[in-house]
C-alpha cells in the first residue's frame, strides 16, 4: 500500500492555499527597490543609489519566544507578527541603520490557512510600521514534532546605514545622560517567567482588570513598540551617542553593552512611574530589584545615550513624536549598573 506525502501529515495543498492569503498582507510592504513577487526562490531588494559614501548592511535576526503560548491560548494570532518584525529591526536601528527588508519563518504542525494569513498580516503591520519590505519567507508544516495547533515564529532584518553614521557608543563618556523612552508592555521577553506567574491556561488571563484597564491577555499580548521611525526622526536632528534596545537581560545587561570600557551608568528607578503590569510582576515573583530589572524592560523599551546639552531637545523632539521619554540616569566611570 502507497504512503503519500499527505498521509505523513503534510498537505501541500494547504501551503499553497497559505500563500496566495499571505500575498494580499505582503504587497502592502513593497516599495519601488522591491523585485518580482512571492513564490520565487528568493527575495530580491534594490539597494540602488543610497546616497552614502560608505554603506554598510546591518542584519538582525529574532523570534517571539514564549509569548506564543498566549496567542496559541486566546486564538489571537493578528499582532504576534508584530513582535517578531519589532524584535529585529529594532536591534539594526540602535546601529543607526534603516531597515530595509525583512524575512519570516513559521513552522507549525498543521498548516491552518487562515490562521498563517493572521500571523503574516502582523508581520506586514510591522513592517510597515518599521518602513521595510516583507520580501519572502517559508512556512514550514513538521507534523509529529509539533501538535497541530503549535507553532514557532522568527524573522530575519537587512538595515543600511553609511559608515561614518554608525551609531556604536564608543563616544560614550561619564556624566553623559541616558534617555528613557517607555515601552509599550513586557515586549517579548521574560515570558518563561511570566507564564510561571500567569498561567497561559487559567481563566485569569481572560479576566478583565480594572487596574490595566484590559484583560490581563490582552495585556500580556500587546504588541512590542517598534521604534524605528522615532529613532530615525531623532538622529536626523540630534547627536546620538549610543542606543541600547531593553530586551531579555533588562536594564542590567542592556544598557551596559553600549558602553565602551571604564564607564558604567547610575540608574534612577524613580525617574518615572512604574506601569501596572510590572509591578504585579515584581509582587507576584517576589524577587529582589536587581533581578526584576535583570528580566523585564521595566517600562522602558529603548534607551538613547547623549550630551547633557541635548537632553531637552531630544526629549522636546520625543513627545512631539507621541513618545513617553524621561531623564533615566546618567553614565559614571566605572563598570556595570547602579540601580
Amino acid at each position: 500500500m502507497a504512503i503519500s506525502y499527505k498521509d505523513s501529515g503534510v498537505d501541500v495543498t494547504r501551503g499553497y492555499s497559505a500563500v496566495e492569503l499571505m500575498k494580499r498582507h505582503t504587497k502592502t510592504t513593497f516599495d519601488e527597490h522591491v523585485l518580482g513577487d512571492l513564490g520565487s526562490f528568493g527575495g530580491f531588494y534594490d539597494i540602488g543609489d543610497q546616497k552614502m559614501a560608505h554603506p554598510v548592511l546591518v542584519a538582525g535576526t529574532d523570534g517571539v519566544g514564549t509569548k506564543l503560548r498566549y496567542a496559541m491560548t486566546l486564538d489571537r494570532h493578528d499582532t504576534i507578527g508584530i513582535d517578531c518584525v519589532a524584535m529585529c529591526v529594532n536591534d539594526v536601528v540602535c546601529q543607526g541603520a534603516k531597515p530595509l527588508l525583512f524575512l519570516d519563518y513559521i513552522a507549525t504542525g498543521r498548516i491552518l490557512p487562515e490562521k498563517v494569513a493572521d500571523i503574516v498580516k502582523g508581520i506586514a503591520d510591522g513592517c510597515r510600521q518599521a518602513g521595510c519590505a516583507l520580501i519572502g519567507g517559508e512556512t514550514a508544516e513538521m507534523p509529529g514534532f509539533y501538535a497541530d495547533e503549535d507553532y514557532d515564529l522568527a524573522g530575519f532584518t537587512v538595515g543600511i546605514v553609511d559608515k561614518d553614521k554608525i551609531v556604536n557608543g564608543k563616544s560614550i563618556v561619564a556624566g553623559d545622560v541616558l534617555i528613557g523612552v517607555a515601552s509599550s508592555g513586557i515586549h517579548s521577553n521574560g515570558y518563561s517567567l511570566v507564564r510561571k506567574l500567569f498561567d497561559p491556561e487559567s481563566a485569569e488571563i481572560r479576566a478583565y482588570s480594572d487596574e490595566l484597564g484590559m484583560t490581563i491577555g490582552e495585556k500580556l499580548l500587546a504588541p512590542t513598540k517598534i521604534y524605528v521611525k522615532t529613532v530615525e526622526a531623532i538622529l536626523a536632528k540630534h547627536p546620538v551617542k549610543g542606543i541600547a534596545h531593553i530586551t531579555g537581560g533588562g536594564f542590567i545587561e542592556n544598557i551596559p553593552r553600549i558602553f565602551p570600557k571604564g564607564i558604567g551608568a547610575r540608574i534612577d528607578t524613580d525617574a518615572y512611574e512604574l506601569p501596572p503590569i510590572f509591578r504585579m510582576l515584581w509582587e507576584r515573583s517576589g524577587v529582589d530589584k536587581r533581578s526584576i530589572y535583570n528580566t523585564f524592560n521595566m517600562g522602558v523599551g529603548l534607551v538613547l545615550a547623549a550630551d547633557k546639552a541635548h537632553a531637552d531637545g531630544i526629549l522636546r523632539d520625543l513627545a512631539a513624536l507621541g513618545e513617553t521619554a524621561c531623564v533615566l540616569g546618567e553614565t559614571i566611570e566605572g563598570e556595570g549598573l547602579v540601580l
